[in-house]
């Protein structure tokens, strides 16, 4: 198994549409730090999990110094910016934004069994039961 880790920082505005008052409705920004986690079991035909560049190219250049809530469909949260950042590239398995020095999100991808089977099943790794007794595991580290 080949890993990768990406670090960037991307400086963005945004506000929350919350349940509850809160100055984060009011606009406001970050220097957001992101760390895209990729892996990959064979390197592509270039010898590579995934191109560094293409990961900054497809997350940084999409959202450093923009406002946030016009660039994606959703609240932007620490938390769905995370899940976004998972979802552009198939290898990543975990970003991480850290929009303060004391506010982290994480997201992990989520393997279903039969579609995955975790190569390393740590203290760190979780399963759970999903509806009508489908097995899911978070596999943070196979």
């Amino acid at each position: 198994m080949y890993y990768l880790e990406k670090h960037f920082e991307i400086s963005a505005s945004h506000h929350l549409t919350l349940s509850y008052e809160s100055k984060c409705s009011q606009v406001h920004g970050h220097n957001w730090h992101v760390t895209v986690y990729c892996k990959a079991r064979e390197l592509n035909q270039d010898g590579m999990v995934e191109d560094f560049a293409h990961i900054k190219q497809l997350i940084h250049g999409k959202l450093d110094h923009t406002d946030l809530n016009s660039q994606l469909p959703f609240n932007p949260t620490a938390e769905n910016i995370a899940r976004w950042i998972v979802d552009q590239l198939p290898t990543c398995y975990k970003a991480k934004v850290q929009e303060s020095d004391n506010n982290i999100a994480m997201r992990y991808r989520v393997y279903r069994s039969g579609d995955y089977q975790c190569a390393r099943v740590e203290s760190e790794a979780t399963a759970f039961a999903l509806p009508e007794g489908t097995t899911t595991f978070l596999c943070p580290y196979s």
